[in-house]
């Protein structure tokens, strides 16, 4: 019962509030006064003035998607140049060497794309200047980028007979100056009065309370007997002689809260520490805990009611957001049930009672014991429902089902709720693609927020929607052949062919999440996964701006008794269904290979 109290708590502080944030971020778009326009309009204006940027552009869907492909380009030219020349560039005190080009390319359309998937280990990787400069700017930009193209499709909707979508740099503008940066100002002095280390000091290295023994493979040898005057460590009586007595620790420093909280608010998920937010110095309470956690899907979930707003049809709005939350329930169900209920393994065949009172029982492994199943849980379902990828345990750890879940959610697009922007005009081009269906099921006509569906939107809707499953399943499918890839898995059987699939899933969906055994480091998987990101981040951004410059420039068509209904229960069960249906039909043969055969099979 105290699990589900704080499930149905985690998922009631998100809507309480998401309503309001939708309601501000839909004032913001549309150049209305807010609490905190006299502060920050001047800052606006500035950035027009001095970028030369004219306010009041139309600009075509081609003119805004060539904005967003060139500023995301040039984005990505910059951090992979930052980070092979960081051991020459200031702001390096522990005097990191420049980083190797593949995992430069990677890193950098990883952060371009809102992915942040992290082929390394940021405290012993990346400069404080690589990490601020590039990477903190990218999580801001890229979360922008995300919520203009969904504000460009959303004008989309609302115009009539008009070519023009608005200007890309000035949503940019308005988006990064009124939204993330005061959002993000607050949850960082937050996290820094919670623990979270906010500094520029090189990194420290303490000595231990109480000296350690690893052996040769690295394991920490928990039953040795250490002499340090001898210099031996012996178990059980036995020496050991390759084994090395650890004295001192190695505690990483570093503006962490800064980077910390616009990786959860923009979806981006890119860790300051090797090990993200299980890390004590980067999530160190229960109530930092809730503050990441819940900026995770703060903004996503803000923008359904943003969306119903700007359309001038709130019930659009809310049942968009349902769908999405009643699969994200479900989703957090499931995962909750399997991790308190274990494995078979776990429970040895009923010898051990894993339903233990006032104690975290079931499936501890791979989570932090301050944090215990029910918050690892919740947070591995929101890390993957949206397109974030911060992780306070370890995925690999979880069990068969709960692994399978995560990687579903990735899998459907990261449309129930997603990434920032993206999230939301992913699950748009699905209800445009339900409303299609469903028209032709009973003859109705096809017509979404006024607007006649007609094929050129379906065909692009089709590539939106499939875009994910197609980056995937090719990327992963050439990974499986590829003999050098085999070296990087952590386990064989099907649960090594998890590791390889949620990988993919990973950066097809613009996660950033991993099965944490598997090594990424490698030059082919650096530029496979690297393609495979910037493919299913731009393809769906292209499809998205063609899909709104056809709407904006069809006329309204009034409602009539044969219009379609899309806000009422049914359309939202439908909406459910054809995302499912896409999902299963495309991944269900890979899911039945790894996480389905490892739970069938009993698989240790």
């Amino acid at each position: 019962m105290t699990a589900v109290i704080q499930y149905a708590l985690y998922l009631a502080i998100l809507v309480g509030l998401a309503i309001p944030l939708g309601a501000y971020i839909k004032k913001v778009m549309n150049g209305e006064q807010t609490v905190l326009s006299r502060i920050l309009t001047p800052c606006e204006n500035a950035v027009y003035k001095l970028l030369r940027v004219d306010r009041e552009e139309q600009m075509s869907w081609k003119k805004y998607a060539a904005g967003v492909l060139a500023f995301s380009g040039t984005g990505l030219a910059f951090l992979f140049l930052l980070q092979l020349f960081q051991g020459v560039l200031p702001g390096n005190p522990q005097g990191l060497p420049g980083v190797k080009w593949d995992l430069a390319f990677n890193t950098s359309a990883s952060f371009v794309t809102n992915t942040n998937w992290q082929a390394y280990s940021g405290e012993s990787t990346l400069s404080y200047l690589t990490q601020a400069l590039g990477l903190t700017v990218q999580n801001f930009v890229s979360a922008a980028t995300g919520i203009a193209v969904l504000f460009a499709l959303i004008r989309g909707f609302v115009k009539v007979r008009e070519t023009g979508l608005g200007s890309f740099w000035v949503d940019m503008t308005r988006i990064v100056v009124h939204i993330l940066l005061p959002l993000n100002l607050v949850i960082a002095l937050l996290l820094a009065a919670g623990g979270v280390v906010q500094n520029l000091k090189p990194a420290e290295t303490v000595p231990l309370l109480e000296p350690v023994a690893v052996s040769a493979e690295g394991e920490v040898l928990e039953d040795a007997v250490i002499d340090r005057e001898a210099g031996t460590v012996t178990v059980d009586g036995a020496l050991i002689p390759d084994a090395e007595i650890v004295t001192e620790q190695f505690v990483p420093m570093g503006p962490a809260a800064s980077q910390v909280a616009i990786k959860q608010s923009g979806t981006n998920g890119g860790g300051f520490e090797g090990v993200n937010s299980a890390h004590p110095l980067e999530n160190p309470s229960a109530f930092t805990n809730l503050i990441e956690m819940i900026s995770i899907l703060l903004i996503p979930a803000a923008l359904c009611f943003t969306f119903g707003s700007a359309v001038k049809n709130k019930k659009q709005g809310i049942a968009i957001f349902m769908a999405m939350f009643l699969c994200l329930v479900v989703a957090l169900g499931c995962i909750a049930v399997n991790e308190q209920a274990g494995t078979a393994q776990l429970a040895q065949d009923g010898a051990v009672d894993l339903s233990v009172v006032n104690q975290a029982g079931g499936n501890m492994e791979g989570k932090e014991t301050r944090f215990g199943i029910a918050a690892s849980a919740t947070w591995a379902a929101f890390t993957t429902a949206a397109s974030n990828g911060s992780v306070n345990a370890m995925h690999d750890s979880l069990t068969p089902i709960g692994g399978m879940v995560t990687m579903l959610l990735m899998q459907l697009g990261e449309v129930v709720f997603g990434g920032v922007g993206c999230g939301l005009y992913g699950m748009l081009a699905f209800a445009i693609l339900t409303v299609f269906i469903a028209g032709l099921m009973v003859g109705r006509t096809p017509e979404f927020l006024g607007k006649k569906i007609e094929p050129y939107e379906m065909k692009w809707s089709v590539l939106v929607c499939l875009a994910t499953p197609m980056a995937i399943l090719v990327g992963s499918g050439i990974a499986a052949v590829v003999p050098s890839v085999m070296d990087s898995l952590n386990n064989g059987g099907p649960h090594g062919f998890s590791e390889l699939l949620y990988a993919y899933s990973s950066c097809g969906g613009n996660n950033g999440s991993a099965f944490a055994g598997f090594n990424a480091n490698t030059v082919f998987l650096n530029v496979s996964l690297g393609l495979v990101m910037l493919f299913a981040r731009f393809l769906p951004v292209i499809g998205t701006l063609a899909i709104a410059g056809s709407l904006a420039r069809k006329k309204k068509i009034a409602a009539t008794a044969g219009t379609l209904s899309t806000t009422n229960a049914m359309f939202v069960f439908l909406l459910i269904v054809v995302v499912l249906l896409i999902g299963a039909l495309s991944f269900f043969p890979a899911l039945a290979l790894g996480p389905l055969a490892e739970f069938l099979g009993g698989v240790a």
